[in-house]
Order: C-alpha cells, then structure tokens, then sequence
C-alpha cells in the first residue's frame, strides 16, 4: 500500500490492523466511534459465519461455545477495572446512554435524598439525571469542574445522593481526577455513584480500576469494538432497581400475574430480550487486543501521550485558532472566531480529515454556560499517526488562514 505523503514508522500499523484505511484517509473522530482492528471483526464474522446461535437458551454446540465465550467477555471486563465477580457484575446493553437509563429509571422511591451530577456531562447523563429526577421528585444538583477534571463538592451535598457524572469529557478530555475521593465521600452519607466512563475505556481506564463505583457504564464502540453498551455494577445496587423494563432472559418462571427473575444470575436484570452475542463476543477480543497491541513499539498510553501533545501543540500554534483544552490531550476542541466549524470540517473532508463539528452532545455546558460557538472536536485512537497530525494541522492552519 502506497500513501500519499511520506510514512512515519507508526504507519506501517495501517497495512495490519487497521489495514482497510485507504491512502489519505484521516480519521480523528474516536471519540464518538473508534475504528476496529481487524482481529475484532474477524471475531465477530466468525461468529456470525460458524456458530451464529443464540445464548443462554440452547443446549447444542454452537449455543454452548457462545456461553462460554460471553461468559469470558463478562469476565474479561471485571479483570480490566480491578473488580470482583464477588461484588460486581457485567451487564450488556446497547449503549452507554441506554445503561445510564437503565439504572436512573429503575431507581426505587424513597431511597434517594438527591441526585448529583455537573456542568460539563454528556447529553446521556445530563438529560437522564433530569427525568430521574423528576419522577423521584428529589432535588437535581449540578455541580462545577475543575480544570484537572475534579468535581467541585461539600461533602453534606452528598447525603443519600445519586453521583452521575463523567469519568473523562468528550469536549476536551479532562478526567474526574478526583474520583476514589468522591466514591469515599459519597459512601460514608448512604449515597451511590455512578459513572460515565464511555471515554475513558479505550485510553484511560487506571483511573476506574478498583475505585468501588457502584456502577460504571461505557459503550464498546468507543474501545475498538461492536456497538454495544456495558453495565458494570454492584450486586445490590442491581438487587435493589425497582424494574420496569422486563422481558425474556431475565426470567426463570412466569405465571399470569407474576414472575420469578433467574437466580444467582445479578447481569440478567439489565438484559431483557436478545442479546447482541456477536458484539459481546467481539469486545472480549477488543480487550485481548488492547493488551497486547505495541504501536511503534510504544505501550498504548506512551503512543497517545506523545500524539496528543504534537496535535495540542500543531493546533495551538495555528493563528486565528482558539483551543479549548488547556491541556493536551487524546481529545481535543478548538473553533475559529471568525470561521463556522462545520464549514472548516466540510473542507476538511475534502482533504479526507475527518473530524467532528458541533456541540458533541453537551449543549449546556458549550453553549449555556461559556457561550461558544460550534467546535471542531479532533479525538486520537490507537489507528493515529504522526503524519496524520502533521496533515490535519497543516491543512486546517491553511484553512483558517484562507478562509478568513
């Protein structure tokens, strides 16, 4: 395979794994959806060309080697946080926002003092903390960040409180620094904490790894895997969900006006339904893979650190540019004054860059609280290379400059 501009060592990764990215082609949106290695897809076509059978529910061979293969997903996500099968377990889903629903729109009246979220959430938390809000008729306390990421909190706002925020921003990265701080907290004064780690899983999951959360969700989607969404909770908070949502697999028995949940089995209270078996046996294999991959022979955090300092730094060096981020980071967001983002990202595209425009699902934060126009949001994944970076910033400086 032939590139169009010169080739870093990093990019000879693009003739393997990610060997399906044609000549040019820049993707810098991993942050919605990161790309997926090729042994990811070649577990889930194998699934769905040789043992294409429904789990939980079949006794012939294909059925069981899907039992045994969840299972070790199941299994392989607790490893990846630190976390006890003991004490936690792995529920599927079809997104993080659809688990954050889950768990706020199940939670029993009369238990909650308050819930507490902050300023700079993602729709998917910012909006379900409202609704649950409303039909526990508790109070909605939104909270400040700091500019490290840490939640800004008196401990007496934690009394018998829901904590649902994010573990790492989609706008500019920053990450709950302050997170086993306010898992502690929030312990001692009877109140849960829940969180949005959709954008730490793929690059920053040491700062969830054994914090004791009492629930943590996140979308395989952005970890080099299917679509799929991912519940990691603690057995009582799933034992004490007043469910609404039901249906087949949950159940061991049903009469007319009654039903008995599956015993022993704390995930199934999350799965109604269907299962998505070959995305869940993909994720198992994205998890392998993020153990294993050296790219350019760095660990994935060394490889990204350095990338997001040379796009910080290309972007801020860019005239007329103003960086959100005051930091560097795997995800970063910047607009123009006197350009439109979408405009630049349309151009953008035209020099196949791919990057994102808009609010990024943060409407209130973007938009209410600081005022900003649309952003250009450039978010790195392990696919990234140097001449990537150089190629984007060059591309958007000339654009900033012509377009003025």
């Amino acid at each position: 395979m032939s590139f169009r501009r010169p080739a870093s060592p990093l990019d000879t990764r693009r003739q393997g794994d990610f060997g399906y990215l044609q000549p040019g082609e820049i993707y810098l949106d991993a942050a919605c959806q990161s790309l997926r290695p090729q042994p990811v897809i070649d577990a889930l076509t194998d699934y769905y060309t040789t043992y294409n059978a429904c789990g939980g529910r079949v006794k012939y061979a294909w059925g069981v080697k899907v039992d045994e293969q969840v299972s070790d997903t199941r299994r392989a996500v607790l490893t990846l946080l630190g976390l006890s099968p003991r004490s936690y377990a792995t529920s599927f889903t079809l997104n993080t926002t659809y688990g954050l629903n889950l768990l706020l729109q199940q939670l029993p009246m009369g238990r909650v003092g308050r819930i507490v979220t902050s300023h700079i959430e993602h729709n998917s938390v910012f909006l379900p903390t409202m609704t649950a809000a409303r039909r526990l008729g508790v109070e909605r306390l939104v909270l400040d960040r700091a500019t490290d990421g840490a939640l800004l909190y008196e401990p007496a706002q934690l009394e018998k409180a829901v904590v649902v925020v994010n573990s790492a921003s989609n706008i500019d990265g920053r990450q709950l620094t302050n997170l086993a701080e306010l898992v502690h907290d929030t312990h001692a004064r009877g109140g849960i904490v829940v969180v949005d780690a959709a954008q730490s899983m793929g690059h920053g999951r040491a700062l969830l790894q054994e914090t004791e959360a009492d629930a943590i969700c996140f979308s395989a989607h952005k970890m080099y895997s299917a679509s799929l969404g991912v519940v990691v909770a603690r057995h009582d908070l799933l034992a004490a969900l007043d469910l609404s949502f039901v249906g087949g697999g949950m159940v061991a028995d049903v009469r007319e006006e009654d039903f008995d949940l599956v015993h022993g089995d704390p995930a199934s209270v999350l799965e109604p339904g269907l299962q998505a078996w070959g995305e869940i046996i993909a994720l198992g294999r994205a998890i392998e893979w993020l153990g294993s991959i050296r790219p350019g022979g760095l660990a994935p955090a060394e490889h990204l650190t350095r990338l997001s300092r040379r796009l910080y730094d290309g972007l801020a060096d860019i005239p007329g540019l103003t960086l959100v981020n005051t930091e560097a980071s795997p995800v970063i967001s910047a607009y123009a004054p006197a350009q439109d983002s979408h405009r630049l990202a349309v151009f953008l595209s035209h020099s196949q860059i791919m990057a994102r425009s808009g609010y990024f699902c943060a409407h209130h934060y973007l938009k209410e609280q600081l005022g900003l126009p649309p952003l250009l949001r450039f978010s790195l994944g392990l696919h990234s290379t140097e001449s990537d970076i150089d190629a984007a910033t060059q591309t958007l400086g000339r654009l900033v400059k012509g377009l003025h």
